[in-house]
């Protein structure tokens, strides 16, 4: 029984750390960044900028000419989701109030305690046995 309780709590933990970081991840934004030389992938950045190669620094020194480098950047952003919908009690219409509030009170009358049970003999004790009455009456399980 004790067991059963503790996997049933760490199961519990478990699925509320996992939804909660399904959450987080699902409304995260990030972008990947990756730098191309030639047709050859050179560097991937993610939260970061991609560092160049030299043929950027190449460019950098010869900047008075325009000259075609083979070099590229490709910026990729994955967006997350931006809108959570809250729903207030107000914006329900009237049926959904009304099947809300009703489940809301069945359920919450459902585990209401039951009154206390009255036991009418409860502070009674039996009467002293003085004498065995198998004995008495001779009669035994063979």
């Amino acid at each position: 029984m004790y067991l059963c309780n503790v996997i049933k709590d760490i199961l519990y933990k478990a699925f509320s750390f996992t939804l909660a970081l399904l959450v987080l991840v699902s409304t995260m934004s990030f972008t990947i960044e990756k730098h191309y030389c030639g047709n050859s992938l050179v560097d991937t950045a993610v939260f970061a900028k991609v560092k160049g190669c030299a043929m950027d620094m190449y460019k950098s020194q010869t900047a008075e000419k325009e000259t075609k480098h083979c070099c590229k950047n490709e910026v990729e952003l994955i967006k997350g989701q931006d809108k959570l919908k809250i729903v207030s009690f107000e914006n329900l219409k009237f049926h959904q109030q009304l099947f809300f509030t009703s489940f809301v009170y069945s359920f919450g009358n459902l585990f209401e305690g039951l009154p206390e049970q009255v036991i009418p003999h409860k502070n009674y004790s039996p009467p002293n046995l003085v004498a065995d009455i198998q004995v008495l009456d001779q009669v035994f399980i063979i």
